[in-house]
């Protein structure tokens, strides 16, 4: 068996597509589907093509997550997850979406924004890549300024969580959404460092419309 040398790393290595067509345009997201040149032979490859999303786990000075009750309709349950949203803005820089969502679900705003870690939520049948923010040094948003909220984000219920009680909760298998999970198991991992692994993300000079 090989031994890994260097760094692990996922390779951005694409085949080239013989045909792409549109199966299905949707509200938020399509289904496409692809023949793929693979070499030796050519798939159809049928997926969600999906413009992204970010996510971001806010921690108080006390080390507790904020998370979210909300009803999520393809898997019949209300879960437990981290203010987020779609990258549905065009060329919004994401550290701005990620800002937008936690005003807009959670009332908040951060002083401290570090990127936590990166994942595709479902690879073999969607192209959806997310991003989480460690947001920190909390305030509330002005309530002149607060965001109406609407559809299922209209009955969201915020809790604070200590992370170690959401860790527990996450490897007690209580937890089972994709951000709740990656996001709080990344933020236990990065503190258990020290904080060393974290890169921090500046704050646009210039956002038109964010303060």
């Amino acid at each position: 068996m090989p031994t890994q040398e260097g760094p692990l790393q996922d390779l951005v290595a694409p085949r080239p597509v013989i045909e792409h067509r549109r199966i299905h345009a949707g509200k938020v997201f399509d289904l496409d589907g692809d023949v793929v040149d693979l070499g030796d032979t050519q798939v159809l490859r049928e997926y969600v093509s999906h413009p992204g999303a970010v996510a971001v786990i806010a921690l108080d000075d006390e080390d507790r997550v904020l998370l979210l009750s909300q009803y999520r309709h393809p898997v019949r349950s209300e879960l437990w997850e981290p203010p987020a949203g779609l990258r549905d803005v065009p060329d919004e820089l994401l550290v701005v979406a990620a800002a937008r969502e936690l005003a807009e679900e959670a009332d908040l705003q951060a002083a401290s924004w570090w990127r936590l870690v990166d994942f595709y939520t479902t690879p073999g049948g969607s192209n959806e890549r997310i991003r989480v923010f460690l947001a920190r040094d909390l305030t509330p948003v002005a309530d002149s300024d607060r965001y109406v909220r609407t559809d299922e984000e209209a009955g969201m219920v915020p809790v604070w969580v200590p992370l170690d009680d959401a860790v527990d909760a996450v490897l007690g298998g209580r937890l089972h959404s994709p951000t709740a999970v990656t996001g709080v198991l990344a933020a236990a991992a990065a503190r258990g460092r020290g904080w060393s692994t974290l890169e921090s993300v500046a704050w646009p000079v210039e956002t038109p419309g964010v303060s």
